[in-house]
C-alpha cells in the first residue's frame, strides 16, 4: 500500500541548495520517512535516496531503498481480524533537472510478506514482483509548485498516483517555502480500490527536517469512507 510516497513523496529535489563554493560537498543523500494513521490502519516507512552521479542538485543516476509495516482491521463485520504487512523497494533510476523542474524514474524488484490472524486461522503469505515509479516536483511560478508521484507493481496489478499543487504562503505569515494546497491520490489494486481528497502543507521546516503535513478523506472499496491523516518528514546531507 502507497505510504508516499509517498507518502512523503520520494523528496521534494527542488528544495536542494546548488553549491555555492567549490569545496562545498553537494548534498548526495536523502532520508526520508513516512506515517499514515486512520481509523482502521497504520502505516509507517522509512527510506534513504542516494546520488550515484553528481549531486542531488544536479541530473545524474540514483538508487532507492525504501521499507515500511502496516497493521490494519481485516473484515467488514465482527470478529474483526488483523494483518500485519511489510514491504520493501530496491530502484536504481534517473532523474532530470531542467530548470527549476526535477523528474525521475526508477524501477526495480517489489516485496510484501502479511500476517493475517483470523478470528479461526493465521495466514502468512509472500508476494515478489517488480516496480515502476516515477516523481515530479516543479515550480511553475515563483508562487506555486507541483508535486506527482505514481507507481505500478506487477504485485496484485497495483497502481498508485498523487496529484498536489500547491501555493506559497505569505512569508510575513510563515516560512519561506511553505506551500498549501489540494491532493489527490487514488490506488487500485486486483480486488480493491481507493480515493483521497485532501489537503497539504509542505516545506515546513522543524528540527533541521523538511515536513509536509496532509489530510482529508477518504473512500475505498471494502468499507464506509472515513478520514485519513498523513505526515512525512525528509532530512538532506
Amino acid at each position: 500500500m502507497p505510504a508516499i510516497l509517498l507518502a512523503c513523496p520520494l523528496t521534494s529535489p527542488a528544495m536542494a541548495e546548488d553549491e555555492t563554493t567549490e569545496e562545498r560537498t553537494p548534498l548526495s543523500t536523502v532520508i526520508f520517512g513516512s506515517l499514515e494513521a486512520g481509523p482502521t490502519k497504520t502505516f509507517a516507512a522509512i527510506g534513504v535516496k542516494k546520488a550515484l552521479t553528481g549531486g542531488l542538485a544536479s541530473s545524474g543516476f540514483r538508487a532507492l531503498l525504501k521499507v515500511g509495516g502496516s497493521q490494519e482491521q481485516t473484515g467488514t463485520r465482527r470478529p474483526h481480524g488483523t494483518a500485519y504487512k511489510s514491504e520493501a523497494q530496491v530502484l536504481i533510476g534517473y532523474e532530470w533537472r531542467i530548470g527549476d523542474t526535477f523528474l525521475s524514474l526508477y524501477a526495480g524488484p517489489d516485496y510484501e510478506s502479511e500476517l493475517r490472524d483470523e478470528p479461526l486461522v493465521t495466514v502468512v503469505t509472500h508476494r515478489y514482483g517488480a516496480r515502476l515509479h516515477g516523481d515530479l516536483w516543479m515550480t511553475p511560478t515563483p508562487d506555486t509548485m507541483l508535486h506527482a508521484s505514481a507507481y505500478v507493481s506487477t504485485i496484485d496489478g497495483r497502481v498508485w498516483g498523487r496529484v498536489a499543487p500547491g501555493w506559497l504562503l505569505p512569508q510575513n505569515l510563515a516560512q519561506r517555502g511553505l506551500y498549501l494546497g489540494p491532493e489527490v491520490e487514488a490506488y487500485r489494486e486486483s480486488d480493491y480500490s481507493k480515493l483521497r481528497l485532501g489537503l497539504h502543507l509542505t516545506g515546513l521546516r522543524f528540527l533541521g527536517l523538511s515536513w509536509r503535513i496532509s489530510g482529508g478523506w477518504q473512500s475505498t472499496s471494502d468499507r464506509p469512507s472515513e478520514a485519513y491523516a498523513t505526515l512525512g518528514l525528509h532530512w538532506q546531507r
